[in-house]
């Protein structure tokens, strides 16, 4: 299915907000709760299965237990236009950060991204799940077995805190903290290694394991992923005395 065409508008420098404008008939899907704002004539309904809008009972059911697997709900919610003129709907991630534009089109028509890396995307693009082929990268990378897969040719929009940093690399071989990767197109394969050395492995403060990312194509990384931020919020929360 070809994806629906949208025009937006990223709002913001640090904590954004990605306004999508809608022609008539014209739907943006998105994650459940991820909408801030909307005009007039735009209507939303939580549909089973993925932002392609053709599946079948079957295929719907299909959708839905994979998204269930990444720890996202069932559903997801189509907003649509039903004026004749231009309407807005407006959407931004439940924590600090960036907002990236992917033309999924420039990317070779597929993106992997963390699980929770996905905010909206024209109606269209399919939500899939990509699985880890290596048993390290399942058990140690910080997104656990499974990392979402985008397919397409319109406009998708991930979510990534703090800085986002874009690399390209040709045939390269970059190493990153596990938390720290947020997507990669696909000339890229990815994969776990145990650093070396015990020393190194528990006082160097790097954790355990770091991951690989090899091959050529486009990598978009974070500076602060959610989990560090938890982390140190966790550690100011006072603490009762027995």
């Amino acid at each position: 299915m070809q994806s629906h065409e949208i025009d937006y508008e990223i709002i913001g420098k640090d904590i954004q907000v990605v306004e999508v404008e809608l022609d008539r008939g014209e739907t943006i899907v998105a994650e459940a709760g991820a909408m801030n704002w909307m005009e007039e004539d735009i209507t939303f309904e939580a549909k089973m299965g993925d932002g392609t809008g053709d599946d079948g009972l079957m295929g719907k059911f299909l959708s839905a237990g994979k998204r269930a697997l990444t720890g996202e709900s069932l559903f997801m919610t189509h907003f649509s236009n039903t004026s004749n003129d231009k309407r807005r709907v407006a959407f931004a991630a439940p924590y600090p950060g960036h907002i990236i534009p992917i033309d999924l089109e420039q990317m070779g028509g597929e993106l992997t991204c963390q699980k929770d890396a996905f905010l909206c995307a024209a109606l269209g693009t399919e939500l899939s799940i990509a699985f880890s082929k290596r048993l390290g990268a399942g058990f140690f990378g910080g997104e656990g077995f499974i990392l979402q897969l985008l397919c397409g040719d319109g406009m998708a929009f991930i979510h990534a805190g703090g800085t986002v940093i874009q690399k390209e690399l040709s045939n390269e071989t970059l190493r990153i903290d596990t938390g720290c990767l947020v997507a990669f197109t696909s000339g890229i394969t990815y994969n776990i290694e145990r650093i070396k050395g015990l020393k190194s492995m528990f006082f160097g403060g790097e954790g355990l394991f770091l991951a690989t990312l090899e091959g050529t194509g486009t990598v978009f990384l974070q500076s602060l992923p959610f989990s560090k931020l938890a982390d140190r919020i966790i550690q100011q929360v006072p603490r009762r005395s027995s």
